[in-house]
């Protein structure tokens, strides 16, 4: 049932100013989008009839064939002329060959070697890389501003996101860990090739517990009786509200059941929450551990929002394989992480040009805290030795979609720039892989060495010096493929 005029009202003004940042995923905001998505529909037509809705884009596509989704070519092709970084973080090197056939790499060859009958492209000396990853991303919701959230069609809603699909593939980025929200049916989409976008390693519902960082409830809604209904957000997959371990495990199992590559469990408060706290724990060790069992039966991990040490340990604690934010960890967390061998996944919270705004002096705080933090986690996850992640988090933010190569292009600031893109593609491309079983991309990501998936871009830039070339992608990136097929290529003479 909508929401009546009057709180539609109060929710406006509530949070019509409020721009979430640093860790979004918790946002209020949230619910607004989700309060409109199920006015209009079931869960039975979400969960099948996502794709229907774009269904007239797609049309409207097939009719330009400027944008029409690309075939893969039979015949081999043969990049050269080129300057190669392969993902690795070592030096890009000259005097070799990309060899693709179908949307496969197959081979190396040396400069000047002749490959029968294979297409050549020439790279007119430019940088070849691998497709860019972002292991922080938010398929469904990055896209959507809060006024359009509260009054679009639920139609709209889903073009959106799979516009905002292709404009992710055209800066460059092949493949994005979906760390929560329903992008289940608009990975099919894209895997079918009925709209353009990056590879989608879907979460599915953030698993919070009540009063969570994933519990976007509104005070009237509390309490819920033991055997009441789901909440909107929960109803649509966005999160879901889970106490104790036979709660935790039904949920965890059902994101499974819709196809998760791994699952997102919410450990702690956020800077955007507006009733959890950033410094609160969330979810007990058995809670923690439950979920975690569960993935693991399904060969494949848990990821945790979390961000102060006592959440971190105690998710390690609960076998817990990738730390998503973290910002707050000590010194002995970190140590946890490494002698655990669990994963770091940072975001360049930095309280800069790309964060958003906050009216209310305690949220201020938080993300000072939170930016400060930055500063101090990209340097303990270097000190230790962390496997460290890279990826944006940018969620209900239509204006900083655009900066997600930027965002990028800013960590030279903690790492040289091989090293900084090396993250961004091969290291990246490990942390995919953790899915383990449930790896619906088995290939090597990342990475451009004989038998890795053909997700490659020809880019004007001097990856040595700095990655400022990656913050204007329509200008220097002259190719990009994904999966074989050349999406976007301005190298003609």
């Amino acid at each position: 049932m909508a929401p009546s005029d009057a709180r539609q009202h109060e929710l406006s003004q509530s949070y019509l100013f409020h721009r979430p940042r640093s860790c979004h995923c918790g946002s209020v905001a949230c619910k607004l989008v989700y309060q409109r998505v199920m006015a209009d529909m079931s869960r039975r037509m979400f969960l099948g009839g996502v794709a229907a809705t774009l269904i007239p884009f797609v049309s409207l596509r097939a009719a330009d064939d400027v944008t029409r989704q690309p075939a893969t070519p039979a015949q081999p092709r043969l990049l050269t002329n080129l300057r190669l970084f392969d993902g690795t973080g070592k030096p890009v090197r000259e005097g070799v060959q990309v060899l693709i056939q179908g949307n496969v790499i197959s081979a190396l060859p040396a400069a000047g070697e002749s490959v029968e009958g294979a297409q050549v492209i020439d790279c007119q000396g430019k940088v070849v890389m691998p497709g860019l990853i972002d292991v922080h991303w938010h398929s469904m919701l990055a896209a959507i501003s809060q006024v359009t959230a509260m009054t679009a069609d639920i139609g709209y809603l889903y073009i959106a996101a799979a516009q905002e699909a292709e404009r992710t593939l055209l800066r460059g980025f092949t493949s994005i860990r979906d760390a929560g929200g329903p992008a289940f049916a608009l990975k099919r989409a894209i895997d079918e090739g009925m709209v353009p976008g990056p590879r989608i390693y879907p979460s599915g519902a953030m698993i919070s517990q009540t009063a969570g960082h994933g519990d976007f409830r509104l005070r009237s809604e509390v309490p819920r009786a033991a055997n009441g209904p789901l909440s909107l957000v929960e109803s649509a997959g966005v999160a879901m509200i889970a106490d104790g371990s036979a709660e935790v495990l039904r949920r965890v199992r059902e994101q499974l059941m819709l196809g998760a590559t791994q699952v997102k469990v919410i450990a702690g408060g956020g800077v955007a929450s507006l009733y959890d706290p950033l410094d609160s724990t969330q979810f007990s060790e058995v809670e923690l551990r439950t979920a975690v069992e569960a993935a693991d039966d399904w060969n494949t991990y848990v990821m945790a929002h979390v961000y102060t040490p006592k959440g971190i340990q105690r998710t390690i604690k609960a076998g817990v394989q990738c730390i998503e934010h973290g910002q707050l960890a000590d010194e002995a967390s970190v140590r946890m992480m490494r002698d655990e061998g669990v994963w770091w996944s940072l975001q360049p919270f930095l309280q800069d040009e790309d964060s958003n705004a906050y009216p209310d002096a305690a949220r201020q705080a938080s993300q000072r805290q939170v930016a400060e933090g930055t500063v101090k986690a990209y340097e303990m996850a270097q000190k230790y030795g962390i496997k460290t992640g890279w990826g944006t988090d940018i969620l209900f933010n239509a204006k900083n979609t655009p900066t997600q190569g930027r965002q990028l292009a800013k960590m030279v600031r903690f790492y040289d720039a091989l090293t900084a893109l090396a993250q961004a593609t091969g290291v990246n491309g490990e942390l995919l892989a953790l899915s383990g079983e449930r790896n619906p991309y088995p290939r090597a990501l990342g990475r451009i060495v004989p038998g890795a998936y053909a997700d490659l871009l020809v880019a004007d830039g001097d990856p040595a010096r700095n990655l400022d070339f990656l913050g204007d992608p329509g200008k220097n990136l002259r190719l990009i493929m994904k999966d074989g097929k050349v999406y976007k290529n301005t190298l003609t003479a």
